[in-house]
């Protein structure tokens, strides 16, 4: 069953875009549009909304980048290169001109490290909250870029890197405490994890070598592989054991197994959810170690129309309250 927000999405929204084909109707992380030349530009946009996406007090040299590098983890989904963005910023009353140098300042040091530049975008005042938007700009070589529609049955499925963190790390950055016995830098781990997310960049060409379909896990685990089933027409099996957790997550879904739930549903993730043929098994988990980037194969692709199903251990059915986190209730 598809979310509220990916119901408006398909009904009201998805039908202005009949005449450009690129937009795939709105079903991926993004568009692309052909320009003539030997790539194609693969676009993104995200909105980050305060007491939403961060806190109201947040540093804003944080808030910029963890706006930017949202957007960089769906063009990585794809297999795109960045190359540039725009941003426009909803700023209240509280927003001055120290806030607004931070914000830059954190765009600039993102911009040092992934390549990218700001093309131009607009500011406006608001009441509130405090609202910033980010659009992306990638490339790829012509007709490579990778979506969500293609998986096919006997794919197996990848996640790179660790499950859960940031959803733990909203708990623990909002003052929630967490079970676990956590020591100050598990602690701190997970918060980092939430404030700024590490977008798998240098696995955009890897994705665009050995990926059949492709995805960043933004609202959700769990939700997200129903999502990418959806658009492809097929349905998964997955094992909850096989979903790796960082330490310090691990400790607090020990300690208390609602917290299993949460990682796995919670959103924020920002790695990457990845399908491979089996015949290029070897090849991608190659390309992937020498990309420096951990990945994890939690199950596999069948036929079938029905809702993805996560197993425990024992091979019985895991059944969540909810699927991913939704924009709209």
């Amino acid at each position: 069953m598809i979310s509220r927000e990916q119901q408006l999405i398909r009904d009201i929204f998805a039908p202005l875009t009949v005449q450009e084909p690129g937009a795939f109707g709105l079903r991926d992380d993004a568009a692309v549009l052909t320009t003539g030349a030997d790539d194609d530009l693969v676009l993104t946009a995200d909105m980050l909304v305060a007491g939403v996406h961060f806190l109201p007090g947040d540093p804003p040299d944080l808030i910029a980048r963890k706006a930017l590098r949202v957007n960089l983890s769906d063009l990585a989904a794809k297999g795109a290169d960045p190359r540039s963005y725009l941003v426009s910023l909803a700023l209240t009353g509280e927003t001055g001109g120290e806030w607004v140098q931070g914000f830059a300042d954190g765009l600039a040091r993102d911009q040092g490290i992934y390549g990218c530049h700001l093309l131009g975008g607009d500011t406006v005042k608001t009441p509130g909250p405090l609202t910033v938007s980010v659009t992306a700009v990638g490339h790829v070589p012509q007709g490579r870029m990778v979506r969500r529609a293609g998986a096919a049955p006997g794919d197996l499925i990848y996640v790179s890197g660790t499950i859960g963190d940031s959803a733990l790390g909203l708990a623990v950055h909002s003052g929630e405490m967490v079970p676990g016995d956590l020591n100050a830098g598990e602690l701190d781990d997970l918060r980092q994890r939430y404030l700024l997310p590490q977008p798998r960049v240098v696995l955009a060409p890897v994705v665009r070598e050995h990926a059949s379909a492709a995805m960043d896990i933004s609202d959700g685990l769990a939700g997200d592989v129903a999502l990418l089933c959806d658009v492809s027409g097929v349905s998964a099996e997955l094992t909850v054991g096989r979903v790796r957790l960082s330490p310090a997550a691990a400790k607090v879904c020990d300690a208390d197994r609602q917290w299993l739930e949460t990682a796995l549903t919670g959103g924020d993730d920002y790695e990457l959810l990845i399908c491979v043929a089996p015949s290029k098994r070897d090849a991608f988990e190659r390309a992937a170690e020498d990309a420096g980037v951990a990945v994890g194969r939690i199950g596999y692709i069948v036929a079938g129309k029905e809702p993805p199903v996560f197993r425990d251990q024992g091979g019985r059915s895991y059944r969540f309250e909810n699927l991913s986190y939704s924009h709209l209730k």
